[in-house]
């Protein structure tokens, strides 16, 4: 690491070289020789942040970078990563400090280089990594860098959009990615374009990766809105609305639409169900779940929220008694991602070429009906 000492617009800063750069600052296409102040600085989400590694972790020990490959942490290097706020059921939880300044302790929260201190992680896990800050980055307008600073804006209203297939679960690996790409992959064989986004989580691009390795045209998550993850987000429908207007204007098809975590949970997902605009614009909703309960359990909540499940997935179906069981006694669709992606796309394909957007602008509703689909 080098340590230059120079000043930008009165504020001493120093330049340093990093060794890897995570994934969650790729909006800003950060270079290894950065600018950072190390004075305490009042800090928010989304702040870049160059750390040392202090420790190692048997189980939690690569940085996603931002080509998308994973690489080794060892200790000494010096990482580029955000802060954010993590809630993971089975993963770390930790929140960003009020303030930061070179020398304070924190963690490494998620393989995409989400920053925080962490206060607790699931039992099958070993501590997450330790880090020391080295200093906030800096920029030549005298202010930390963001990754809001390349944010898409937010929008109130997303207008007419291809048919919505969101892929929602019980929590985390519970299957839904699994879903989701063999929806996309099974479409795309079909002739179909489309476009699928992440709405929820903790920055990451393994997902969407998958989802264009799966075929899909064009990928987009809250990360392109400058979030570091969906924590304490509240209302999510402006960033789900900015992604799926982008989504649309690939031409898409169908768009796939993933909820990370749970639909109960700390990353704001029933946001999304309580939209007006968003709920006329799903033509399908496929839930994952890993047990019998789980599975009824999300059907009858988003029953009582208004919502029909059109598919229900994940582990829960991996044998043909899952399938059979949920179908008989949920009265639900039941299919496997991994046993017969065809029969699951088939039933969602039904609902998309009969799918009828509402549009819900200023609480007004027009009907906007989508041209079947040959598939």
């Amino acid at each position: 690491m080098t340590n230059i000492a120079e000043e930008i617009g009165g504020v001493q800063v120093k330049v340093v070289e990093a060794d890897k750069i995570g994934s969650a600052t790729s909006p800003l296409d950060l270079s290894k020789t950065l600018a950072v102040v190390t004075a305490r600085e009042r800090v928010r989400a989304g702040d870049v942040v160059v750390v040392r590694a202090l420790t190692e972790s048997a189980t939690y020990n690569q940085l996603e970078l931002v080509t998308g490959r994973l690489a080794k942490i060892n200790p000494g290097d010096v990482l580029v990563g955000v802060l954010g706020s993590r809630r993971a059921l089975k993963g770390f939880v930790g929140d960003v400090p009020e303030t930061v300044a070179a020398g304070d302790e924190l963690h490494l929260l998620n393989m995409g280089g989400v920053i925080g201190f962490c206060t607790g992680h699931h039992s099958s896990l070993s501590d997450a990594i330790r880090v020391e800050v080295v200093g906030l980055v800096y920029d030549e307008a005298e202010r930390v860098r963001n990754i809001g600073d390349a944010a898409w804006p937010l929008r109130e209203q997303m207008g007419a959009s291809a048919p919505l297939v969101v892929v929602a679960g019980a929590c985390m690996n519970s299957g839904k990615t699994y879903a989701a790409t063999e929806l996309i992959r099974q479409a795309t064989a079909a002739g179909m374009r489309v476009a699928a986004g992440k709405l929820s989580g903790v920055a990451a691009l393994r997902d969407t990766l998958n989802m264009a390795d799966h075929g899909a045209v064009a990928t987009a998550s809250f990360l392109d809105c400058g979030l570091p993850s969906t924590v304490g987000v509240g209302d999510l429908a402006p960033v789900a609305k900015s992604i799926v207007a982008k989504l649309n204007e690939s031409a898409p098809d169908m768009i796939v639409i993933e909820l990370g975590d749970g639909i109960l949970g700390g990353y704001s997902v029933e946001s999304i169900f309580d939209d007006a605009e968003l709920r006329g614009a799903m033509a399908a909703l496929v839930y994952c779940a890993s047990d019998y309960v789980g599975a009824w359990g999300g059907v009858e909540l988003l029953r009582r929220r208004g919502l029909t499940v059109d598919l229900v997935a994940g582990s829960v179906t991996d044998s043909q008694m899952g399938e059979d069981y949920i179908e008989g006694e949920f009265g639900v669709a039941a299919g496997n991602a991994r046993r017969d992606g065809a029969r699951m796309f088939g039933i969602i394909k039904d609902k998309v070429s009969s799918f009828k957007f509402q549009v819900s602008g200023s609480r007004g509703v027009d009907a906007f009906e989508h041209e079947p689909v040959e598939a």
